[in-house]
């Protein structure tokens, strides 16, 4: 399991450097797929050349990003393909009510319990928490995203607080669910 949970992206340094070590190959030779369909207003569409700019900006090249707008389902066996799923921000209703139509919740939990790494933003990360009913169900407990204050860096334990606080700067990370969790950046 290889999980990071952001409410920016790769807004720091070190989650660029946590998301590039996770991924463990070279950049150069990474396959992404990249997934904007949370975006459905002026101001998330406006985010998501940022978003887009993240996985480049990590070395990884444009003709190894895919883009999937979640229109149709995913099966789990082309998922694999894939070294990272990149889910952006906007509206999580939208988000988790087109995973839960077109069956990709349940191909993407298949590919992170297969290991795939997963970087979620914003609503991209809230959908794996329980703000919402029929979530993807990865952490038992309410995400906050953009938050003024976050949670301190360091380890978490299980069982997880019931309100985990995110902050532009700080990443969840999530490598072995629930003995391998943490809090970077700050």
């Amino acid at each position: 399991m290889r999980v990071l949970l952001t409410s920016a992206g790769l807004e720091t340094e070190e989650i660029k450097a946590c998301f590039v070590d996770m991924a463990g190959k070279d950049m150069s030779f990474v396959k992404a797929l990249f997934i904007p369909t949370a975006a459905i207003d002026a101001d998330a569409i406006g985010v998501l050349p940022k978003c887009m700019n993240d996985l480049l900006k990590c070395g990884i090249l444009d003709k190894n990003i895919d883009v999937c707008d979640l229109h149709a389902g995913v099966e789990f066996e082309k998922l694999k393909q894939y070294d990272v799923v990149y889910l952006c921000g906007g509206n999580t209703h939208y988000l988790l009510e087109r995973m839960n139509a077109t069956g990709f919740h349940e191909s993407l939990k298949a590919y992170i319990r297969d290991n795939g790494l997963v970087i979620g933003v914003s609503a991209g990360s809230l959908i794996f928490s329980n703000n919402l009913e029929n979530n993807l169900g990865l952490i038992d407990t309410k995400l906050d995203v953009h938050c003024v204050t976050g949670e301190k860096r360091g380890k978490m334990t299980y069982p997880i607080k019931e309100n985990v606080k995110l902050t532009n700067t700080c990443a969840l990370v999530i490598r072995d669910f629930p003995d391998d969790m943490e809090i970077i950046g700050e």
